[in-house]
């Protein structure tokens, strides 16, 4: 990784990353693409490697590496595809949360499936009316002896109406952040229902649906964490979560960058490679600098999350809005570099672009970031 010095564990953790990229997932990224497949073999292929529970502890069935190490792991799939890579990253968020709220049953009973990718799973905060404001989610669960009944529309839901498992946000209490709870909701719980496919601009590769929640009924031990602690799980899964899409950005973007050294080495123009362009050169330089920049920003706070230092979210925040912004920038910009060739679905730059766009949305909008940035450098002054 440039200017990312490693250690023997994690460049052992690339290079097996890598070639599995190579073998089961960039030569099928733009078959998939067309045909909105979903490949769920090939994430159990990668469940082999560990890459189901990246985060989740080894006596939990997990790999137990660091965000540090995931980090790398995200990017270096994403080199192959940004879609599938992303989904990885949401079921991995999910599958952290299971393992770090999860009672012991649960752990138990979930995380072994949701680790070799047997069960997948999503994460549903998004609604139609509440997406940036979190904390204005309006699914209700209701008590009801030993169970909940929940009701309520998700929205945007990635491998909905795929995954087993779908981790829930709900409102047991009165408005704002403390009147949410968190529930875990299966596939085949009664009640439980999915919009149609979305067409969307790009993630074709993995299914987007709302998710309809229709007086479905869980037993009491469902309810992940504490009564009234959903906002707050939520929150730190997203913490992570903004880290593995910041990740998947940058390796979408450094593929982008080396297709774009390739197609300038191989095209003339004017008697000349278009490699030896001094404004091509330049532009090419911009392009790795900052994507540089960003992946040292990415990792300084992937390593302020592992040490839990009280300054992760912030850093996690800033490190989404600037690498999902670089990433998309550097991307964009290759796709000119390729000429009418970039915009050819049959060179992969285009899918690029359409994939890393929507990385400044997900995950918390990039204005919700800076707002999330901004609260953190004027909160001393009230």
């Amino acid at each position: 990784m440039n200017g990312i010095l490693l250690t023997e564990d994690q460049q052992a953790l690339v290079e097996t990353t890598l070639d599995f990229t190579q073998d089961h997932i960039a030569p099928h990224a733009l078959d998939w693409d067309r045909d909105k497949h979903f490949p769920v073999d090939v994430l159990r292929k990668a469940a082999g490697l560990g890459l189901g529970g990246v985060y989740v502890r080894e006596e939990s069935g997990g790999s137990g590496l660091s965000r540090a190490d995931g980090v790398l792991v995200f990017e270096t799939l994403a080199s192959g595809c940004p879609c599938l890579a992303a989904y990885l990253s949401i079921h991995n968020m999910v599958a952290w949360m299971v393992d770090r709220y999860g009672d012991p049953a649960q752990r138990e009973h979930l995380l072994p499936r949701l680790c070799a990718m047997d069960d997948l799973a999503s994460y549903c905060l998004t609604e139609p009316g509440a997406g940036s404001d979190a904390a204005a989610l309006t699914t209700r669960a209701v008590r009801d002896g030993d169970h909940w009944i929940l009701t309520g529309v998700k929205q945007f839901i990635s491998g909905a109406g795929v995954s087993q498992i779908y981790l829930v946000m709900a409102r047991t209490g009165g408005t704002g952040h403390d009147g949410i709870s968190a529930f875990l909701v299966d596939k085949d719980d009664p009640g439980l229902s999915f919009g149609p496919d979305e067409r969307k601009m790009g993630w074709h590769a993995q299914p987007t649906r709302q998710v309809v929640l229709d007086g479905v009924r869980v037993p009491a031990d469902r309810l992940l964490g504490r009564e009234g602690h959903g906002f707050r799980i939520a929150m730190n899964g997203l913490n992570g979560g903004r880290l593995g899409i910041a990740a998947c950005s940058l390796g979408g973007a450094r593929s982008a960058l080396d297709r774009s050294l390739t197609h300038l080495a191989d095209r003339q123009a004017f008697g000349a490679r278009l490699l030896d362009a001094q404004a091509l050169r330049f532009r090419l330089a911009d392009m790795a600098t900052e994507l540089a920049a960003a992946r040292a920003l990415v990792h300084q706070a992937a390593q302020a999350l592992d040490r839990h230092d009280p300054q992760a979210p912030y850093l996690c925040a800033m490190a989404k809005r600037f690498a999902t912004d670089t990433g998309y920038t550097v991307a964009d910009r290759a796709l000119q570099l390729h000429g009418g060739y970039g915009y050819l679905s049959e060179y992969g730059i285009e899918k690029i672009v359409r994939d890393l766009r929507v990385h400044q949305i997900l995950e918390g909008s990039n204005e919700i970031m800076r707002v999330i940035v901004a609260r953190g450098l004027t909160e001393a002054f009230g």
